[in-house]
């Protein structure tokens, strides 16, 4: 399965100093690292990271991610989408080959 993810505090930490801006890149580097620490193939863009894995492996993840982001405030806010397809692997670039090779083949006509 795939999982785009994308995590953020809100709201004051509970505990330690309050932030000095708005900024949330502290938490979400560190989920990050949380993901890229798992071994599960992965890929962080903009808005999302994703990666690929099975059910709880990948919710495992995503859960610790979670996680490690609401030391950051009081609130956490978590947006996910899966594809699930069982017996399918390497789909985090193997999509991407098919709709690169499908845009070539369009352009070439």
């Amino acid at each position: 399965m795939l999982v785009a993810f994308s995590v953020a505090p809100s709201g004051v930490p509970v505990t330690g100093p309050a932030p000095h801006d708005a900024s949330v890149h502290d938490a979400v580097a560190e989920a990050v690292r949380i993901v890229r620490e798992s071994g599960l193939p992965n890929k962080t863009d903009a808005m999302f990271t994703t990666i690929e894995g099975e059910w709880d492996e990948v919710m495992d993840v995503v859960k610790r991610a979670t996680e490690a982001v609401g030391r950051y405030g009081s609130r956490v806010s978590l947006v996910l989408k899966a594809d699930i397809r069982p017996g399918y692997y390497g789909e985090l670039t193997g999509k991407v080959d098919r709709l690169e090779a499908a845009i070539n083949e369009r352009d070439q006509k």
